[in-house]
């Protein structure tokens, strides 16, 4: 507690009107909410990489920015890094009665759905605030589109809109990408864009009957993206070749080599 202690002092120093630093004086929520955003990221890459000394340092990034949020809080005078504290521990607590108030879950989702009942009993108590009472309240709109839609289909899914099994969902997929082809061919950019977020969302919901967590799905593609190309490049390295010069033909015939060389490791 005494680094907790330390680190609430450190950041009011910085945010001192007389003896601060001057960049941290000028920030306000908006301006530090995209550096909250990037260390939260941060954290999950060193957490993808394993690499557990960078995750000390990125988690303590993290929490730099919750203390910047209190300090800014608390001199408007709304709260202060203890509220914080306190909030999180008490919900904490309200949202595991299976832990702290005996409650028996026989299943998974037993315990998911009663926490998704309190959380709209929260927001119902929230005070000076109109009620929402839709399956989708509380959906937060700033989360990664992938991320957002699974979770607005689960919540319909919860109130019965939903597909009882995930092959309906091929023909979902299917049809989307007739609208896309469709709207491609018409020239209309627009709803090119329109037509790819349906397909997008589609493909969600197949990851989310095929109990497959969208975003984490799409970071793996990325990385494995990234990893193959980068070996393509460094074959047309050895080989004597520029990447803008060489022709797509021997990069796919170079990444294909790669793929199946993966293929090979995993197996042996």
């Amino acid at each position: 507690m005494d680094q907790t202690k330390r680190l609430l002092e450190i950041m009011a120093q910085l945010r001192d009107p007389k003896d601060g630093c001057e960049w941290d004086l000028r920030q306000d929520f908006s301006t530090v909410a995209p550096y909250t955003i990037e260390e939260a990221y941060e954290v999950a890459d060193a957490i993808e990489r394993q690499d557990y000394d960078d995750l000390q340092d990125e988690l303590g990034d993290l929490l730099l920015q919750v203390a910047f949020h209190a300090q800014m809080a608390n001199e408007l005078g709304l709260f202060d890094f203890e509220q914080v504290a306190r909030s999180i521990s008490d919900k904490l607590v309200r949202r595991h009665p299976h832990v702290f108030a005996g409650v028996v879950f026989e299943t998974d989702e037993e315990r998911r759905l009663a926490w998704e009942q309190i959380k709209a009993q929260e927001r119902a108590l929230k005070p000076n605030k109109a009620i929402d009472t839709s399956a989708l309240a509380g959906v937060t709109a700033a989360l990664p589109g992938l991320m957002r839609a699974d979770k607005l289909q689960r919540r319909a899914a919860d109130v019965g809109f939903d597909w009882p099994d995930p092959l309906p969902v091929f023909d979902k997929i299917n049809e989307e990408l007739m609208e896309v082809r469709e709207a491609m061919e018409a020239g209309d950019q627009a709803h090119i864009a329109e037509e790819i977020g349906d397909l997008q969302f589609a493909v969600v919901n197949l990851a989310r009957h095929l109990k497959v967590e969208p975003e984490p799905a799409m970071q793996s593609a990325n990385l494995k993206f990234e990893r193959r190309f980068r070996a393509v490049e460094t074959e047309l390295n050895r080989l004597g070749i520029a990447t803008e010069q060489a022709d797509l033909e021997l990069m796919d015939q170079i990444w294909d080599q790669v793929k199946l060389a993966e293929k090979a490791n995993e197996s042996s």
